[in-house]
């Protein structure tokens, strides 16, 4: 479904401001409701308030989303100086796991807060002196107010029925069905007090630099994985697949040594690699994909990883070329089909847009999107005061149930731990 569209007469218009060298933390500028964000190392972009928003579904979710872009920057008047990468007219997005069966978002914000190699600027639809009352802090104590005693409780599968679907899994695997499949669970969360979002996203940041923080219509994560980058006819993409937890001292080092030189671990990050690869090949001249995995280290996990870039010919927009990535490896499985139907099957829940694509988009074809992983749902139950927590991951001959079942805490930690006081 999707809001009437305006006259074709009706332009808007957005107005980009420099604001030279600032360095007020763009996630302390984000409000209570409605926030939209994607920042990294401090750098990204903020938003609120809605200039217009579309809620789309169906086979031909993104096809309609990227032609409601296309149409609504065709109506707009832009007065943009600073002619980068998110700025002017920026729309946030958050998809679908399965776009035709689930509702993808997207938001057009009334104000954007952007910061690239250190120069801030504010974008703003209609009103043009609204940048100076638009731009408000928010108090870092919203990071230490308590939001009470937190109350856990299993959604869709229980742990131990959970495992079994692991077990069905590697069966139908190793009876050759399938080679990989991501199976995943969710957590409902309840505290005494409203869940705020800012204080989820402060924190998560925080604790989570080199991890792209994201909000939009109350989807609240850090993820590590980049699904798909471009910046002109440039492209890249950061693959993950294959994790261990961390240890205390020399453990670590063990755990982290094992990952690397693990045949299961391996296999998997490999078919999550080629499906990208493969995936994004029709639309490039050139690709650039490393001969191996590297180690990435977050607080609470490791993950193996590969960075690929590629060089785009052609003039398909960067929601044709999601539609056509979406969904890796890393998070549904391979052969696609046949593990996209195994999820349904065994997963036992509805995803919404867990797993799916998260980012923004410009009106110069630019913008980034990652996958929504390590991430909450602000349910809107019970006043506020509920969130649904996801954690996946890849099951592929050999795969352990209990280590599975392992694995999912560990990942589900990078919010219990934000949440708690």
């Amino acid at each position: 479904m999707s809001p009437a569209a305006p006259s074709p007469t009706t332009a808007a218009v957005v107005t980009t401001t420099a604001l030279g060298n600032r360095r007020t933390p763009l996630l302390t500028l984000v409000p209570r409701d409605g926030a939209l964000a994607w920042v990294r190392r401090g750098e990204g972009l903020v938003g609120w308030g809605e200039a217009d928003r579309l809620e789309v579904s169906g086979p031909d979710a993104l096809a309609t989303a990227a032609a409601w872009w296309a149409d609504r920057c065709a109506r707009t008047e832009v007065h943009d100086p600073v002619g980068v990468p998110g700025s002017g007219p920026v729309v946030f997005a958050s998809i679908a796991f399965d776009p035709a069966a689930s509702t993808s978002v997207f938001i057009v914000p009334e104000v954007v807060v952007g910061r690239r190699d250190g120069a801030t600027w504010v974008t703003v639809t209609g009103d043009a002196g609204a940048e100076e009352r638009a731009v408000v802090e928010t108090s870092p104590a919203v990071t230490t107010t308590s939001i009470g005693q937190l109350r856990y409780a299993d959604d869709s599968l229980d742990p131990a029925t959970w495992c079994g679907a692991v077990e069905a899994a590697v069966a139908r695997i190793d009876a050759g069905a399938l080679d990989k499949v991501v199976l995943a669970r969710d957590l409902l969360v309840s505290a005494d007090e409203p869940i705020d979002p800012r204080r989820l996203l402060l924190r998560l940041a925080e604790r989570f630099p080199d991890c792209w923080t994201f909000a939009v219509d109350d989807l609240l994560g850090a993820t590590p994985e980049l699904l798909l980058r471009r910046t002109g006819d440039q492209l890249s993409a950061r693959v993950l697949a294959g994790t261990t937890p961390r240890g205390a001292g020399a453990e670590d080092e063990r755990l982290a040594t094992a990952l690397q030189g693990s045949a299961k671990d391996l296999a998997e990050h490999g078919y999550a690699v080629r499906s990208l690869v493969d995936a994004l090949r029709p639309y490039c001249d050139e690709m650039d994909v490393p001969a191996g995995p590297s180690l990435l280290t977050l607080p609470n996990v490791r993950h193996l990883a590969t960075d690929v870039r590629g060089h785009q010919h052609g003039d398909a927009d960067l929601l044709e070329l999601i539609a056509a990535v979406h969904p890796t490896a890393a998070v549904c499985g391979t052969p696609r089909d046949r593990a996209a139907t195994l999820i349904g099957e065994l997963e036992g829940m509805d995803r919404g847009r867990y797993a799916g694509p998260v980012g923004w988009l410009d009106s110069r074809g630019d913008g980034e999107f990652g996958l929504a992983l390590r991430c909450a749902q602000l349910t809107g139950a019970e006043g506020g005061r509920q969130a649904r927590l996801f954690a996946g991951c890849g099951i592929v001959s050999g795969s352990d149930a209990a280590a599975e079942l392992a694995e999912t805490q560990a990942k589900f930690a990078a919010v219990q731990t934000a949440l708690e006081d």
